[in-house]
């Protein structure tokens, strides 16, 4: 079948955005799965960089459809400020390119509201969310009292949902008027009504077409609300088997899951990461890698390359190819170290990932050293000019997880990625 999934296998911003368009060039459709405007892509296309928060990366070629499946949940606020930006660079976004699903929840004001109120009342114990409304609008999709986008054609439904929502009471200190937002998210869905399909037949009937798709989800597999580090994750399921449940298809008509990893490790907000580096060199690697959030702006905290998580996604993901990232980030370096497992305080030493948060918290990282190569590699195309530490780098990615690397960006361009038939 000529369905392709592209994962994250790490805490989100491994450089899905960029793979996603190097990508989108082979394909006919690309589907965002999960997620809502919390996260970012950012793509650079010769001078001009976009940073698309919802709709999918595909969206900066002409002859691409973009589909938002019924697993995302949308700011209408959001999406149409995206695609009035898009067209100010000169990316028509039409009816006809740009497709929505008619059962993908809405994100409402108290949402975001309800998100930044129960972020505060974690004190000490901050999980690190964006404030973007996201958990509260997955919390009333799971409740059964949420706001679907084909309800956004009628007014009557909207205001009889919102009813059941009791945000008045929740919220009594936040001055929304419940008239003005009826009002709002209709005029929202008569702006998006022309891009409304059923989008689990819209891409079915591309299968059955055999049009080639590529199935996009925002953040990696760590922060997965089941199978990441939890409490500190997002509120959807970012991992592979997600994208049946978000675009609406069955299992079986799934060809690739395609991984992306950096080539060290980052994460955002609050929760455990046992390679951090609090020293110069995660500020090095920060800087050189241009490491602050597509959404937030935030830094990312930085740290080296961790194996266990690598395989950890591989796993659950069912992963059979990867494409590393920023590998030009490391060309500075007199040593790289990779975590290829842990050690736990009370000396044990754990090969694949403890789901116990309280033990992933006392691991330390068992680190190789593998030698830098010391040059610059932002402009190589061809996998034989790489230096041989950079090559046996990647080996060493490879054997660990034993899984075929089969692209390498070296550079945030869209010609700055060495493509790998096979590594020898």
């Amino acid at each position: 079948m000529p369905v392709k999934i592209l994962v994250g296998t790490q805490w989100g911003d491994e450089g899905k955005g960029k793979i996603t368009d190097i990508l989108a060039a082979q394909v006919e459709m690309v589907v965002r799965y999960q997620g809502g405007n919390n996260a970012g892509h950012t793509v650079e296309v010769g001078d001009k960089t976009f940073k698309l928060h919802l709709i999918p990366s595909g969206v900066l070629y002409s002859d691409v459809i973009c589909v938002i499946g019924n697993g995302v949940v949308i700011d209408p606020e959001i999406l149409l400020q995206e695609i009035d930006t898009l067209s100010q660079k000169g990316i028509t976004v039409s009816p006809k390119s740009f497709k929505i699903s008619s059962i993908a929840h809405i994100i409402l004001p108290h949402h975001k509201h309800l998100d930044s109120q129960q972020e505060f009342t974690r004190k000490t114990k901050k999980i690190g969310t964006t404030g973007r409304g996201i958990g509260p609008a997955y919390t009333d999709k799971i409740a059964r009292k949420g706001i679907r986008v084909q309800d956004l054609f009628s007014k009557e439904r909207i205001s009889n949902l919102i009813k059941l929502q009791n945000w008045t009471k929740l919220l009594s200190h936040i001055p929304l008027n419940e008239k003005d937002i009826v009002e709002k998210y209709y005029q929202y869905g008569q702006q998006l009504k022309p891009y409304v399909v059923d989008s689990s037949l819209f891409i079915n009937n591309a299968i059955d077409d055999n049009k080639m798709i590529l199935m996009e989800g925002a953040q990696g597999t760590m922060l997965d609300v089941d199978h990441g580090t939890y409490p500190y994750v997002t509120s959807s399921n970012p991992i592979a088997g997600a994208s049946c449940i978000g675009a609406g298809i069955g299992p079986h008509k799934i060809d690739q899951v395609i991984g992306v990893t950096k080539a060290y490790a980052t994460r955002v907000g609050e929760g455990p990461f046992p390679t951090e580096l609090t020293d110069d060199s995660g500020e090095y690697l920060r800087e050189k890698g241009a490491e602050f959030g597509t959404t937030t702006g935030r830094p990312r905290r930085c740290g080296w390359l961790d194996l266990v998580v690598i395989r950890y996604a591989v796993r659950v993901n069912g992963i059979t190819e990867t494409c590393l990232t920023k590998l030009d980030v490391l060309d500075e370096l007199d040593t790289i170290y990779v975590c290829n497992s842990y050690q736990h305080e009370n000396g044990d030493v754990i090969k694949d990932f403890p789901l116990d948060p309280e033990v992933f918290s006392n691991c330390k990282p068992i680190y190789e050293n593998i030698s830098g190569w010391k040059s610059d590699i932002s402009q190589i195309t061809d996998y034989d000019a790489l230096p041989t530490q950079a090559k046996d780098y990647i080996k060493y990615i490879e054997e660990l997880t034993k899984v075929p690397i089969s692209m390498v960006s070296v550079g945030s361009k869209r010609k700055q990625v060495i493509h790998l038939l096979k590594v020898d």
